[in-house]
């Protein structure tokens, strides 16, 4: 007993090891696998805000000490999700992992100098003098930034002066970039070669079409711009770029995978006194200060667009979904996007028709039809590849250029499929209905003011109540509705006639 005793006082008295903290500044090599925002359909990438996430995988190597240790991953998108995150290679294994989400920011300042001394540095406007005094901060950011100085206690920016904080130093516990750390024990000091692998938010992409037709007006030639957006402020250099196409499901977005927010910085003043006339003055009463001037061009840069040479991407197959790998590193800059070839198909069989829908027993003034493109997505035809879904422009020969003919977007696509690309209107190209109350017949009108004869297409959708009965043009079946196909000579017209029953 008496051993074992002296034992355990040996040990409570044993000095605790600290941990050695080890920073990892930035990956040596790392891959970004975007997903494409579900709920976005067709529709644009919102630049400044994508909506979407990446899989994000990061190779480093760390110096691991003997001992208990915290490693620090710099650089970490800070839109990642601490609860994704995996850690692998370390001798050790991990023994925790935090997400330290304490990002410098001008809201993270005023928080962690809460009631300590800083100095208010003020510009007189006319004299162009500056002036200092020494000041305590008595408000959260959240509240607005109350000072007390010894003049007594104002609100920052509210006394019509330019002016800032100064801090002699950096509050304990922030981080200027976002970091996560793991906790790790090795028995030896090794060379580690360690893969982070985590999700983050704030990422999206979408194809961006590119059609030429060809002066024959047989073929088109097809490609397509592979633009991802980074809403990050952290950037990734030299990244293995991939991207995912198809609808992946995704569970719950609670809290425990919720990316870092850095709060907002909130500036208020007192309530401001009324003047008559007050809208004559700048910021509604005399003496207040200008309002703030417009974001420098460097605040855009979710704007910015990156094009890389063509090399077009890949399409693989990952399950139900498609893996589209770029075929070199790409950076990919923080709150920006970047543009790599997609896909390539220099001479696409093709089909160009004129198109109107109809009610029958309707009424239609003239207008004009749409013009259409259709191909079938087949090897035969030069194409055979998945189109994902994305922003379309339709360019023509004209002399020794290429001038736009519109604008379209198109979903996706698979192989196999009908491609249809509505194009423009038409204002040449028309289409009227009218009815002969004496015969209670219907006449459509179509009419070609060009020189060239047309292929046209209507739909006629139907009437749940009544038929058709003897229409002067035989009529097919397409998709559950009525199709009149004709051909419309050069400065013409074509009319199909019928009646309901």
């Amino acid at each position: 007993m008496r051993r074992i005793v002296l034992a355990a006082l040996a040990i409570a008295g044993a000095p605790v090891q600290a941990q050695t903290v080890v920073t990892s500044s930035a990956p040596d090599k790392m891959s970004v696998t975007v997903y494409r925002d579900p709920n976005r359909g067709a529709g644009a990438i919102n630049a400044r805000f994508p909506q979407s996430f990446a899989l994000i995988s990061e190779k480093r190597r760390i110096a691991v000490p003997a001992g208990d240790s915290v490693i620090r991953f710099e650089g970490v998108a800070d839109g990642m999700m601490a609860v994704s995150a995996v850690v692998t290679g370390l001798p050790g294994g991990v023994v925790q992992k935090n997400r330290d989400a304490r990002l410098l920011s001008p809201a993270a300042l005023v928080d962690g100098t809460l009631g300590n001394g800083v100095h208010l540095r003020r510009t007189n406007r006319q004299t162009g003098q500056v002036t200092e005094q020494d000041a305590i901060i008595r408000s959260t950011a959240a509240s607005g930034l109350v000072l007390e100085t010894a003049q007594g206690v104002e609100a920052l920016r509210c006394s019509g002066l330019p002016e800032t904080i100064v801090q002699d130093r950096l509050p304990s516990g922030l981080s200027v970039r976002p970091t996560l750390s793991v906790t790790t024990s090795s028995a030896r000091p090794v060379e580690a070669d360690v893969t982070l692998t985590y999700l983050t938010t704030g990422f999206d992409w979408g194809a961006s079409y590119v059609v030429r037709l060809a002066p024959d007006g047989r073929t088109l030639d097809l490609f397509a711009w592979l633009t991802v957006a980074n809403g990050n402020t952290i950037s990734f250099p030299q990244a293995d770029l991939l991207a995912v196409g198809g609808r992946v499901n995704r569970g719950s977005r609670g809290d425990p995978s919720a990316p870092w927010q850095s709060p907002s910085l909130t500036l208020q003043c007192w309530p401001e006194p009324s003047y008559e006339g007050a809208e004559d003055y700048v910021g509604g009463y005399p003496g207040a200060p200008p309002p703030p001037p417009p974001a420098p061009m460097a605040m855009m840069a979710a704007q910015e667009i990156m094009v890389t040479a063509r090399r077009v991407a890949e399409p693989e197959d990952l399950g139900d979904l498609k893996l589209y790998r770029v075929p070199m590193p790409v950076d990919i800059n923080a709150n920006g996007q970047k543009q790599v070839a997609l896909l390539h198909r220099p001479a696409i069989a093709y089909r160009s028709y004129y198109s109107a829908s109809l009610e029958l027993a309707g009424s239609q003034d003239s207008s004009p039809l749409r013009r259409m493109i259709r191909f079938i997505n087949r090897k035969e035809a030069g194409a055979g590849l998945p189109l994902p879904s994305g922003a379309l422009s339709v360019f023509a020969p004209r002399g020794r250029e290429s001038l736009l003919l519109g604008e379209a977007r198109m979903r996706d696509h698979a192989m196999g499929e009908t491609v249809e690309i509505d194009v423009n209107d038409s204002p040449q190209h028309r289409i009227s209905q009218t009815k002969d109350v004496a015969t209670g017949r219907y006449h459509i009108v179509l009419s070609n003011a060009g020189a060239s004869p047309i292929a046209a297409e209507i739909e006629l959708e139907n009437v749940s109540t009544s038929r058709v009965v003897a229409p002067s043009r035989t009529l097919a079946r397409r998709d559950g509705r009525w199709l009149w196909a004709v051909t419309v000579p050069g400065n013409g017209t074509t009319e199909l006639h019928y009646r309901l029953k």
